[in-house]
C-alpha cells in the first residue's frame, strides 16, 4: 500500500510542475503588449507572438471591410494630403470667430474601389459637422477633392480636426483615414 502512495504523490507532482510549465510557456508565447499608433494608445493593445505584433484590425487607421466570398480582409489607407484655402490663401490657425473656408485634398495610392468620399469637422469637444461629401464614380489610384466654400465658427479656442473620410460600399459606415488639425486662437 506504500508504495501505490508513493506512485500517486509523485504522478502528481510531476503532472503539478508540468501544469505550472506549460502556463509559464503559453504566457511566454503570448504576451499582451500596450500599443501606441499616431500618440494615443490603443483601448485593447496587441500580442507579441514569435517576436511579432498583432493587433486588432478594427485598431488600423484606415476603412477595413471584410470581403466573405474570398475570406480577406482588405485594409484601405490612401494617402492624403489635406490643405485649407480661405481664398487663395493656405492657413492653418486661426482667430475665434467665423470663417468662409474651403478643404482640397489630394489623394493617392488608392488602390482598392471605394463609395464616397467625405471632408467634416469636429470642434475640441468631439461634435463633428459635414462639410461636403461625394460618390467617387470612376475607380482611380489618385484624385482631387476640393469642397464648396463653406462658412464655420469657430468658437472656441483649442484644436479642431478636419477629416477625410472614406466610405467602402453603399451599406457601411464613413471611415476617417486622414485629418488636418486647425488651432484657433484667442
Amino acid at each position: 500500500m506504500k508504495l501505490k502512495w508513493k506512485k500517486i504523490m509523485a504522478c502528481t507532482l510531476v503532472l503539478s510542475l508540468m501544469g505550472g510549465s506549460s502556463l509559464l510557456f503559453a504566457d511566454s508565447f503570448k504576451e499582451h503588449v500596450r500599443v501606441w499608433m499616431n500618440g494615443q494608445e490603443l483601448k485593447d493593445g496587441g500580442y507579441l507572438i514569435e517576436g511579432k505584433t498583432y493587433i486588432p484590425v478594427r485598431d488600423i487607421d484606415g476603412a477595413v471591410h471584410w470581403d466573405k466570398d474570398s475570406g480577406k480582409v482588405i485594409i484601405i489607407q490612401p494617402n492624403v494630403h489635406i490643405f485649407l484655402f480661405k481664398g487663395n490663401t493656405v492657413f492653418g490657425n486661426v482667430n475665434k470667430g467665423k470663417l468662409k473656408f474651403n478643404v482640397f485634398s489630394q489623394i493617392d495610392t488608392l488602390n482598392d474601389n471605394i463609395h464616397s468620399v467625405k471632408v467634416a469637422i469636429s470642434d475640441p469637444a468631439g461634435k463633428v459637422t459635414d462639410i461636403q461629401t461625394q460618390e467617387v464614380k470612376n475607380s482611380k489610384d489618385n484624385f482631387w477633392f476640393r469642397t464648396d466654400d463653406f462658412t464655420y465658427d469657430f468658437n472656441t479656442v483649442g484644436k479642431y480636426s478636419v477629416g477625410f473620410y472614406i466610405k467602402t460600399s453603399a451599406e457601411s459606415s464613413f471611415v476617417k483615414v486622414a485629418e488636418k488639425v486647425i488651432t484657433v486662437l484667442n
